[in-house]
């Protein structure tokens, strides 16, 4: 099919990798542990030794088989393979300009920064344990928040026993400092 008939373009925006991808604000560096760099060097590894080459081995076969206008494999394999090399450029910009932080080298191991895991209480008594990590390693459901949320930027130069304030849309909270310690 001709490519004025359907929306795609050659030119696919990597920043936009879906809603798991976040936007280094402007200006900053792209801050990450040892293990999140080692994570995204795997992955964009993996990528260009296994997946790739197995997809198009796939789409060569697919191709081979004649009428490639309704060939599922075909279709499938050339969506995956656009996706797969959208995915190896955003790997590899990133990778670019990744500035690895080690947090076990952290100096001042009594104040949040960057890799710090902390043990904080909001007003109702809850207890939250998080670690500071950078952009491309966030998991908040497992506990590692970007180092520019809300909460880490809360947290970041604060000690243990400091109350601090967090601003969120549905108000203002005091965050309880109970453990700050690093890897």
């Amino acid at each position: 099919m001709n490519k004025a008939f359907v929306k795609e373009s050659d030119n696919d925006d990597d920043d936009d990798l879906g809603p798991e991808t976040v936007k280094l604000p402007p200006g900053t560096k792209n801050y990450i542990t040892t293990q999140g760099y080692q994570r995204l060097r795997d992955e964009l590894a993996h990528l260009i030794t296994v997946e790739r080459p197995s997809i198009v081995q796939i789409v060569s076969w697919a191709a081979s088989n004649g009428d490639r206008s309704e060939n599922g494999d075909y279709l499938y394999g050339k969506k995956r393979l656009r996706e797969i090399d959208r995915r190896m450029r955003f790997l590899t910009k990133r990778l670019e300009i990744a500035e690895v932080v080690d947090p076990a080298a952290q100096p001042n191991r009594d104040q949040v920064f960057f890799g710090a895991t902390v043990v904080y209480s909001d007003r109702a008594g809850e207890e939250f344990r998080v670690t500071i990590v950078g952009v491309d390693e966030a998991e908040p459901l497992a506990g590692k928040i970007s180092w520019i949320s809300p909460v880490a930027r809360a947290l970041t130069k604060a000690r243990e026993g400091d109350t601090v304030t967090l601003r969120t849309p549905a108000g203002i909270d005091e965050l309880d400092i109970l453990e700050v310690h690093y890897p």
